[in-house]
């Protein structure tokens, strides 16, 4: 008598099943994305500090996250991937008593600055914990072929995220105070704790450990190509209003518009291409695509032809990231997985740290448009890496 086998999950099954766990990703880049543009203004103009330390606070969280990197892939390949989320999570929430209570002790400028700070870095932290554990336990719940989805749909939650939060959060501010912003970071991350109380993950997967470097090493040629892809990526985000006013134009806003929509459409659409083509293939695709459209932006001569160019070079880099991600942890243990996805987020991080002050020492000796050509050539270099990574990297399948 043969025993009946069962089913297969249906796609629609794991594209649920990703949903439910990336929600955690939509929480934790929802309150990143609610005091984005309103904490300049605040600390410039509320507290009266300089435009250097109001830049300094936004950045401070980025840089939190790029060094926690190894804490949250040690975190999630020991603890577990839905205790690394849930300690994100509560710093969130922490984050968030840390803002109310800035905003509360605002007639002592300096003490209220100390604590917006340190609520910045533990939002950064939490932001590496959430970012990682999610995508670790995406793929142990629905196993190592859907890698791509896992990581398209928590790009799609991480983005959606950001641009409904900015806006909301300069709504907020204007119909209230600043103290509701901690207030809102403080009620979105108990909503999500109450959530990821009720949900089970895949347990830890025994097996060799790689130390985060060890890991770094083995994902950083790939790395390397999102780096050289996602430059183009930061220098859109950072410079296309001072490029609009440059070129006495109106209405940059609707390029960095055109530019997610492309991208996250991108995204749904093609969310099985990387399984489909290959990564390798699907990489030098994207690429090829988004250096047209940075080229479109350096060549513009008008704002249609910019808006354009923002449209390519969001599907171009919609799919790069699990394009070459999936190639890349391939060559990490499942045991260390949580690290290795660490480890290659690591060079997005890098791609938009340097994009700032590269480009813009490039656009004070060159002009604006300029730093587009530039981020084409780095797009380029990133497909004719790709390439010798298709010709030369031994092929491993699960």
């Amino acid at each position: 008598m043969s025993v009946q086998q069962p089913a297969p999950p249906s796609s629609q099954s794991i594209t649920w099943q990703i949903v439910a766990i990336v929600f955690h990703t939509f929480i934790a880049f929802l309150c990143i994305g609610l005091p984005i543009a309103v904490l300049p203004s605040y600390v410039h103009d509320h507290l009266g500090f300089s435009a250097v330390i109001a830049g300094l606070t936004i950045g401070l969280q980025y840089l939190a996250t790029l060094l926690s990197r190894p804490l949250a892939g040690r975190a999630a390949d020991t603890l577990g991937t839905r205790r690394a989320v849930t300690l994100g999570l509560l710093g969130v929430a922490l984050s968030g008593a840390l803002t109310l209570l800035s905003a509360w002790v605002d007639s002592l400028p300096l003490l209220s600055l100390s604590l917006l700070l340190v609520g910045r870095l533990l939002l950064g932290v939490a932001q590496g914990l959430i970012g990682v554990g999610t995508l670790s336990w995406g793929i142990g719940q629905v196993g190592v072929e859907h890698i791509a989805r896992v990581i398209s749909l928590n790009g799609i939650a991480s983005y959606g995220a950001i641009a409904i939060g900015a806006p909301l959060g300069v709504l907020l501010v204007q119909h209230s105070d600043f103290a509701w912003l901690g207030v809102a970071l403080i009620a979105l991350a108990l909503v999500a704790l109450a959530v990821i109380s009720k949900q089970t993950a895949p347990p830890v997967v025994r097996g060799e450990r790689l130390p985060f470097w060890a890991a770094f090493g083995r994902v950083s040629p790939f790395g390397l190509g999102l780096t050289l892809a996602s430059i183009g990526y930061g220098t859109l985000t950072t410079f296309i209003t001072l490029y609009y006013l440059e070129q006495g134009w109106q209405g940059a806003a609707w390029c960095l518009t055109v530019f997610g929509a492309c991208f996250i459409l991108s995204r749904l659409l093609f969310v099985n291409a990387v399984n489909q083509w290959g990564g390798f293939r699907v990489a030098v695709a994207c690429m090829s695509i988004e250096t047209v459209g940075l080229v479109l932006l350096w060549l513009a001569p008008s704002t249609l032809f910019a808006l354009i160019g923002a449209g390519l070079a969001g599907v171009g880099l919609s799919l790069v990231y699990p394009a070459l991600g999936v190639e890349a942890i391939k060559r990490v243990p499942s045991s260390s997985r949580g690290a290795g996805l660490g480890a290659y987020a690591v060079f997005f991080d890098l791609a938009l740290a340097m994009a700032g002050p590269l480009m813009g020492a490039i656009a004070l000796r060159q002009g604006y448009a300029s730093i587009f050509f530039c981020a084409a050539l780095l797009s380029v270099a990133g497909v004719l890496l790709t390439l010798v990574l298709a010709r030369t990297t031994r092929p491993v399948t699960y």
